[in-house]
């Protein structure tokens, strides 16, 4: 509602009228503050403002500034910035409501106006005479801030020339760089014949999916992008056809091969995975079966004479071929389908019993409240409602509603407004979670004190400060897709900032555009490793699991996840949402719709701010296409390519390693027993998860190590033992494989491999945007 008034506010009569009184000296004083967090490293908010009219009227003259004067608490990305305001002895009330952030106008923002927290102090009268000057001013400076997805410093710093930053040629290197990925990945690790990547687990395989799903966008981009910038793509088209035909067809496999009976009794973040991966190739059928240049122009043949004979002055292909839907439009209702169901059952996770609302990780445990469960969630009802087809298959299987008195030939229709409330009940849920830490990233999730031993509290008062890549990646599409529905610039200023968290966190200096250490210190065989900075080293991304080779089957695929998000939050903005009409009446503008200058300025500035990933995003590329081995296949950990690093030549001193205290990895060696997680005396019921837990050894495709086991009380999952040090790890891993650091621990894997396919479709969906 807030963006709705300062858009019509600032494109609307009212700016007109107003130029000659909002002065420079308007624009300072409204902007003062909101331009100081601007150059700071983290969010920049909107301005404070003060509670109302009648508020500033009944603490009388002088009192304005000392009521709303802001004791600073610095947002970071995932929270909303509360400004604490200090009390006047004068005033007999607290002024609570003074925070900074969207006002609403349901909450009185029309009838009582807000005035500019900073203001000197004035006369009432004064104050009143001045209103609709001053708001203005606030919506104009507020609005300005909101476009701008880079920090000031950023903004006013060099912008990086992707032409400069990219060697590679559209359609040459880059481009064939990801078909032997993906070729790689489909050759080695899967078989047609079972539908599935053998070595896969339940959860990792519907990754697997959804990047395949991917791909085949990419490719179908890559034919656009080409016929936009001239090339001749009749030749091009068929061959990129038949490859596009050829993972298409695996996708189809898989859909049969997918272990869906047991995914149905595991977590709720596996069910989640199961409809993005096939929401994503429902987006997928519906943008290649559309687009208009299938099959380009001139590729028809028309016959020499007009007889019939020697020609005849037929066209081929004729009409009636040209004219049929492409053969991948069957597979919609069976992908839909899947979709919906499993949406239906993930969504009985939803709880606000506990801790107000949020998704529970997993019904076997006790509560747990994680990032990527709700992430997974606001991601997938988002697409549920822009992207699900509609449902009409009361069969084979059953959702949640089975409960419910069966009716005759139901129906699920496309757009429905409960995935739409889900999502955004689900994303304000997490953005108020405080569940972002100092460096402004998502640890992993929340616990219930005293929960296992009966006390009565049900609020999440346990954080546990774990970091995972995947973790800041999920939530990237939510808030895309949420910003493709109500086109709030603070959706992307959201993500842009958690990006911008998350590339800081690896030690990359965006301003430099270059490592914040000096890795030439840092040569092999140089002494220790550049030293952890939250999420990575050396500007490389990185799990905590990776130096020491001690990743599970689970982290393997994180980083591939997080490149995969990042893929599609950056894509170019290149059409408004839909209209109004065709939302839900709770989030229809009051308003007129976004206007073209309004759309311009917010995708130029969304496409400016990732560019400036762009030196970055090449810096992972590179570092993890050093990793592969001779047969093209990836390596876990990237920063063993960039530094060249050999296995005998690490060195972990004091600052290499991720600071453990507090925290539970229990996604890398297990979910320990204990009472955040298990009753006293009940077995640990949680199937493989990707075998976290086992001393690290090198992967054999043929062993049982790769094989998930439904949540079904299996007590052989139950892993006991003391736990080794990290350099007890190294040190055994040395004497097991060869000098390649990505050999130790499970070694190149298929979840390795998509990794490796994430991050070169990340670089090359970014470069061809410079193009």
């Amino acid at each position: 509602m807030y963006v709705s008034w300062v858009r019509d506010t600032l494109m609307g009569s009212e700016l007109e009228k107003s130029k000659e009184s909002r002065t420079r000296q308007d624009r300072a004083r409204c902007g003062e503050r909101g331009r100081k967090w601007a150059e700071s490293s983290r969010q920049a908010e909107l301005l404070p403002f003060c509670p109302s009219l009648s508020a500033m009227e009944a603490a009388g003259t002088g009192a304005v500034e000392a009521l709303c004067e802001p004791d600073w608490n610095p947002p970071v990305a995932g929270q909303a910035a509360v400004a604490r305001f200090k009390r006047n002895p004068v005033a007999p009330y607290s002024v609570a409501s003074c925070r900074v952030g969207h006002p609403s106008i349901e909450a009185g923002f029309l009838f009582d106006p807000p005035f500019i927290c900073t203001a000197a102090s004035r006369s009432t009268a004064m104050l009143v005479k001045w209103t609709k000057v001053a708001l203005l001013a606030t919506a104009v400076c507020a609005a300005e801030q909101s476009f701008l997805f880079l920090p000031r410093h950023l903004e006013a710093s060099k912008p990086v020339d992707g032409r400069r930053e990219r060697d590679y040629v559209f359609n040459v290197t880059l481009f064939d760089d990801i078909i032997n990925a993906i070729d790689v990945m489909q050759e080695a690790y899967f078989q047609p014949w079972v539908g599935t990547w053998p070595s896969a687990i339940d959860w990792t395989a519907a990754v697997l999916g959804t990047h395949i799903a991917g791909t085949l966008e990419t490719l179908h981009r890559s034919l656009e992008i080409a016929a936009s910038m001239g090339i001749e793509i009749s030749e091009g088209w068929s061959a990129t056809e038949n490859t596009i035909s050829l993972y298409f067809s695996q996708l189809i496999g898989f859909y049969f091969g997918q272990n869906i009976f047991a995914l149905r009794q595991e977590a709720y973040d596996d069910m989640l995975w199961v409809v993005l991966g096939w929401l994503d190739a429902t987006k997928f059928i519906d943008g290649y079966s559309s687009t208009p240049s299938r099959p380009p122009f001139g590729f028809g043949v028309v016959s020499g004479d007009g007889n019939g004979g020697g020609g005849g002055g037929v066209e081929f292909p004729t009409e009636t071929l040209r004219n049929r839907t492409w053969h991948g439009t069957l597979w919609t209702p069976a992908f839909a389908h899947r979709a919906r169901i499993f949406w239906e059952l993930a969504a009985a996770g939803w709880d606000t019993t506990l801790c107000g609302g949020g998704m529970n990780w997993n019904p076997r445990l006790l509560p747990y409240k994680n990032a990527i469960t709700n992430e997974l969630y606001i991601a997938a009802s988002v697409m549920m409602y822009l992207h699900f087809p509609g449902d009409d298959n009361n069969s084979p299987f059953i959702g949640s509603e089975h409960n419910q008195p069966k009716k005759k030939n139901k129906k699920w229709y496309p757009h429905d407004p409960k995935y739409l409330a889900a999502a955004v009940d689900a994303y304000n849920w997490l953005i108020a979670s405080n569940m972002t830490n100092a460096l402004g990233l998502f640890t992993d999730g929340f616990h219930i004190s005293g929960y296992s031993s009966g006390s009565n509290n049900t609020k999440c008062d346990e954080r546990d400060e774990m970091l995972y890549t995947y973790n800041q990646g999920v939530i990237l599409t939510g808030q895309r897709n949420l910003f493709s529905i109500d086109p709030n610039p603070s959706y992307l200023k959201a993500g842009h900032t958690l990006i911008q968290n998350v590339i800081r966190a690896t030690g990359w200096d965006l301003t430099q555009n270059s490592p914040v250490d000096n890795l030439s210190k840092f040569q092999p065989g140089g002494g220790e490793l550049p030293p952890w900075r939250g999420l990575g080293r050396a500007g490389i991304l990185e799990e905590v699991c990776d130096a020491t080779g001690e990743c599970s089957q689970d982290a393997q695929t994180f980083k591939g996840i997080w490149m995969h998000h990042f893929t599609a939050f950056c894509l170019p903005i290149t059409q408004p949402p839909s209209p109004a009409a065709d939302h839900p009446p709770a989030l229809k503008m009051k308003k007129s719709a976004p206007s073209p200058q309004f759309w311009n300025t917010v995708a130029k500035e969304h496409s400016a701010a990732c560019q400036r990933y762009l030196g970055w995003l090449k810096h992972n590329a590179h570092a993890a296409a050093r990793t592969r081995d001779s047969e093209g296949k990836f390596g876990m950990w990237w920063t063993a390519g960039l530094l060249n690093m050999k296995t005998s030549e690490i060195r972990l001193g004091p600052d290499s390693l991720a600071p453990m205290e507090g925290v539970t990895d229990y996604r890398n060696r297990g979910v320990p027993r204990t009472s955040e997680w298990v009753l006293d005396g009940e077995e640990l019921l949680i199937g493989g998860k990707g075998e976290a837990g086992r001393p690290p050894v090198i992967y054999d495709d043929q062993s049982t190590y790769g094989v998930q086991h439904p949540m079904t009380g299996d007590s052989r999952q139950s892993r006991k033992g003391p736990k080794r040090t990290s350099r007890e790890v190294v040190g055994e891993s040395r004497k097991m494989v060869d000098d390649d650091p990505n050999t130790r621990g499970r070694g190149r894997t298929v979840e390795t491999q998509s990794g490796g396919l994430a991050v070169l479709r990340a670089l090359w969906e970014l470069s061809v945007q410079t193009e």
